[in-house]
């Protein structure tokens, strides 16, 4: 299908599970790629300011769709999108996909596609993707409650570009486009984001 590649395929919902509670990966040493309830951003060979959720940070098991809360542990970078027209493709050994007009990511809980990228139109609750300002130009899409889905828990959590003003994001965690493209540079296939209180 045409679309955005996924994490699965593009209006191909993922199993949810209605039981248990899906909580972050055990922590190990740390990852080297963090965000700090702070507002800081590290990565191997940088660090930044970033803006997190306007509802701060929060244990995940207690996080819920439009908290505007970012999930606390251990989320790995899945996959990003690029607005091509606007960016070149970013540097980065993650996989990569250019973004297109109708991409979307349903935060309607009771959709079978919940939390899953989505084409538009779309009839459930969704947060559109292609956007006029340049917070989307560049998302990286975090692992958070995608293995397994679980309703309600959150949706469309990503590391995305911040606003000049580095006002807060509604979950996500938000930085200048340099910096972003320098954490891409040095993120590889399995590297994790881990969010700090």
């Amino acid at each position: 299908m045409r679309g955005i590649p996924s994490l699965g395929s593009v209006g191909q919902p993922r199993k949810p599970s209605r039981t248990g509670q899906q909580m972050p990966p055990s922590p190990n040493k740390g990852s080297p790629f963090n965000a700090q309830s702070s507002g800081i951003l590290r990565w191997p060979g940088g660090q930044a300011r970033c803006a997190l959720g306007r509802s701060g940070v929060i244990p995940a098991a207690a996080k819920r769709e439009g908290d505007g809360a970012t999930p606390l542990g251990l989320w790995p970078l899945r996959q990003v999108f690029w607005r091509a027209g606007r960016l070149e493709r970013p540097e980065t050994a993650l996989p990569v996909a250019p973004l297109i007009p109708e991409a979307g990511w349903c935060d309607e809980p009771l959709s079978p596609l919940y939390n899953c990228p989505v084409l538009l139109p779309f009839d459930a609750s969704h947060e559109k993707l292609w956007r006029e300002n340049h917070v989307y130009d560049l998302i990286v899409v975090l692992g958070y409650n995608d293995r397994p889905i679980l309703p309600g828990k959150g949706s469309a959590i990503f590391l995305h570009l911040a606003r000049e003003d580095f006002s807060p994001t509604e979950g996500c965690v938000a930085c200048a486009l340099p910096d972003l493209l320098a954490l891409l540079r040095a993120a590889k296939v399995g590297d994790v984001l881990e969010i700090i209180a």
